[in-house]
This record gives structure tokens, C-alpha cells and sequence, in this order.
């Protein structure tokens, strides 16, 4: 079995995400981090029974999404492919889930959508 060293400065942010999302701040959560600390992260969740998927992002980073259960099967059956893949349609609605202002995230669609018309 691969010991990894863990470094909890590089995992405070995720840490703070799962205290957030106990504390009801988020729904649901995105978090990219280094596969080394994969099995850790899953670990956590597991032990705190929180709905989670894997991205793999390159050879070094994954995606992590957590959250409610709902949004979880929702993350399954849209986020099959890169993020940077995604529609504009699919974009809007990741960010929505991910709490994202509405405002800047109806800016973001409208630019994306308008760049895709124009291709």
C-alpha cells in the first residue's frame, strides 16, 4: 500500500468546504486538488456519510464534488466529460448548483453562448 504524506495546509480549504457544507453554507461542493490526496479526501467523506464523485482533471488533479445526495446523482449524470467541455447550458446550471451569484453566472452564459453562435 502507497503511503502518502499529508500536508494539512494544502488540505485547510478542504477541510472548510466539508465544515461549510455540515453547516448548511453549501449544498454542494467543488473542490480540485492533487490525487495524492485522494484516498484521504475520500476517507473523510466517507466517514462523515457525504455523497461524492471523482473527476479526473490531468495525470496530477482531480474534481471532487460533494454535497447533497441530490445535487451528487445530478453531478452523475451531466459531468461526463471536462468541465471546459460543458455547454453553456450545462455551465449555468454547475454553477447554480455550486452557488455561484445568478448574476454574474446569466454574464458568464450569455458570453458563452454568444461565442458559440458566432463559431
Amino acid at each position: 500500500m502507497k503511503v502518502t504524506e499529508i500536508n494539512p495546509v494544502e488540505l485547510k480549504v478542504f477541510l472548510n468546504h466539508i465544515y461549510e457544507y455540515k453547516k448548511g453554507v453549501r449544498q454542494m461542493v467543488l473542490y480540485t486538488t492533487n490525487k495524492k490526496y485522494e484516498t484521504f479526501a475520500i476517507n473523510r467523506l466517507k466517514s462523515q456519510r457525504i455523497p461524492f464523485v471523482i473527476q479526473p482533471v490531468d495525470e496530477e488533479r482531480i474534481n471532487l464534488f460533494f454535497g447533497k445526495a441530490e445535487c451528487i446523482n445530478a453531478i452523475r449524470l451531466m459531468v461526463t466529460r471536462p468541465l471546459n467541455l460543458l455547454s453553456p447550458e450545462e455551465d449555468f446550471i454547475l454553477g447554480a448548483m455550486l452557488g455561484y451569484d445568478i448574476c454574474a453566472q446569466c454574464k458568464r452564459y450569455c458570453t458563452r453562448k454568444t461565442r458559440t453562435r458566432a463559431s
